[in-house]
This record gives structure tokens, C-alpha cells and sequence, in this order.
């Protein structure tokens, strides 16, 4: 799927990650440790090739080998990005914006709350009772 995106045109990470998240509707937006370590290896393998551009970011652009490595898994890729668009059809759904935004607010806290560390048993009972509330409180809305 990157190698897809970097033959549309040559891209930074940060631009490929983009790509993805908006390819799948926002339903999903790869991590910096999963797309650069991908770009080292299709370096490596000589899919792709880096240059230095304007503020030291590094530019990716398709090779030949990689594009016969495209066209030889065309119909993987196509059935990913089918799968990509609905994921994204289905995590859209037309929300209003005020009701995304308390979705992302939701999932952000409780990102924040889990990485300060394991959850004591008595943390973990609270937080269920929270999570399970609000789905109580969600259903009867």
C-alpha cells in the first residue's frame, strides 16, 4: 500500500501517513513506527530510493523493481484499498462534528489515562464502570 501511494507520486512519511488516514476515511492512521521502518525496507530492498529535501525531510520515489513488485500484487493492493475506502465508509457514517469530536476527545483520554502506567486492580474496576456507563448512557440516547 505505501509503495502504491509512492508511485502516485514521490511522498515524505509524514505525507504517506496522511495518505493512508485519508484513504480510510479516518478509520485508521498508521503510526510513525509502523510507516518509517516500512520505508527502510523497501529502501533496502530497492523498491524505493531517498533523497534529501527541502528542510533535511526524506523524499521517496519508486524504482523500476518496484514498480514490477506493484504490478506483479496489483490485486492485493486494490483489494486493501477497497477494504481501506469501507472501513472509512462505515467509521464516517456522517457524525456531526460535535459528536466526532467527543468521540476522539473519549478515545484520547483513555490513551492518556492507560499509558501513565498498569491499571491497579481497584483503577481497573473504576474505569469499567465508567467505559460501561457511558455505553449504557450511548444505548439509551
Amino acid at each position: 500500500m505505501i509503495l502504491s501511494l509512492i508511485a502516485e507520486k514521490p511522498s515524505h512519511g509524514y505525507e504517506l501517513i496522511k495518505g493512508i488516514e485519508e484513504r480510510a476515511g479516518g478509520a485508521y492512521s498508521p503510526s510513525p513506527g509502523v510507516i518509517y521502518p516500512t520505508l527502510t525496507l523497501l529502501e533496502e530492498t530497492g523498491y524505493v530510493t531517498v533523497d534529501t529535501a527541502e528542510g533535511g525531510k526524506k523524499l521517496y520515489t519508486i524504482t523500476e523493481e518496484g514498480r514490477a513488485f506493484l504490478a506483479t500484487n496489483q490485486p492485493s493492493v486494490q483489494m486493501l484499498f477497497a477494504k481501506m475506502e469501507e472501513a472509512g465508509r462505515r467509521h464516517g457514517r456522517d457524525l456531526p462534528p460535535q459528536v466526532e469530536r467527543a468521540m476522539e476527545n473519549f478515545k484520547l483520554a483513555l490513551r492518556m489515562r492507560l499509558s501513565r502506567g498498569p491499571l491497579s486492580e481497584g483503577d481497573a474496576d473504576k474505569l469499567v464502570a465508567v467505559l460501561d456507563e457511558a455505553a449504557r448512557a450511548v444505548e439509551r440516547s
